[in-house]
């Protein structure tokens, strides 16, 4: 039996988008917290689901560490509603310094659960963010429930592109199409709008021809984005600033909710 036979979509839930990439330290999961909290500002149904089992990051991104989810009469976890959207993650289940030490079967079993046993309620869309690299959890996803698109979060190195090319093949051999990349940390914007690079870039134009990602996003470093985080208050939340990093968050959820 091929194994994605056994896809079931999730009950009230129009779109899952995966936020991936091919090495940790790239802001994916800062990435994933503003970019549902930019859609959810633009009056979507949201929800984000940390299934980086290991190392979760969402609790401390959104500030509810302490936080424990309630569950249904009938056996249905309720996710944590912070700033318009639903959260769900391995730490609101755990304490914070408790390690997760799991074999691939019980990661199966985690993410079976965080799909199918939350209640995700009606959702526009459900981000997906994963741990990093290309290990069970993307092929457990993939084979649960049908993915409408990935996006892969780099930074402008040449050693972290060469992980991209993994990430992006990963998506494609699980049948999940890589709707952009998203390079973070492109450089500092200056106060004239030009850019002082921070990192000797690889080539990212000829990755993405060789191997044709329709879409690619910049987000400059922001400091301010990095203070929001260890504040626990999403950056996207508050800003009414139209920085390049927030002009293209909100192009990238245009992409990602296009019909």
């Amino acid at each position: 039996m091929n194994p994605f036979d056994q896809q079931k979509p999730i009950p009230g839930i129009k779109k899952v988008i995966a936020l991936g990439s091919g090495k940790g330290g790239v802001g994916k999961s800062t990435v994933s917290a503003n970019l549902a909290v930019t859609l959810s500002k633009k009056g979507l149904k949201v929800g984000l689901l940390d299934a980086d089992v290991y190392g979760p990051s969402l609790p401390s991104l959104f500030g509810c560490m302490a936080q424990r989810p309630e569950m249904t009469e009938g056996g249905k976890i309720i996710p944590l509603l912070r700033y318009g959207v639903k959260l769900m993650s391995m730490g609101f289940l755990i304490d914070e310094d408790q390690p997760v030490v799991w074999r691939g079967p019980m990661l199966n079993k985690a993410m079976d659960q965080f799909i199918f046993d939350v209640q995700w309620g009606e959702l526009d869309l459900l981000i997906v963010d994963l741990p990093p690299g290309t290990g069970d959890i993307v092929i457990t996803l993939a084979q649960k429930t049908p993915v409408s698109g990935a996006v892969v979060v780099t930074t402008p190195q040449t050693l972290a592109l060469s992980e991209v090319k993994k990430a992006i093949m990963m998506f494609k051999q699980v049948g999940v199409e890589v709707k952009a990349l998203a390079q973070n940390m492109s450089g500092v914007e200056n106060a004239d709008g030009s850019i002082t690079k921070l990192f000797p870039e690889g080539n990212l134009n000829q990755l993405v021809e060789d191997y044709a990602v329709p879409a690619v996003f910049k987000l400059p470093f922001d400091p301010k984005i990095g203070m929001s985080a260890e504040a626990g208050i999403p950056y996207s939340t508050s800003t009414t600033e139209k920085t390049k990093t927030q002009l293209e968050i909100e192009k990238l959820g245009d992409l990602l909710t296009a019909n």
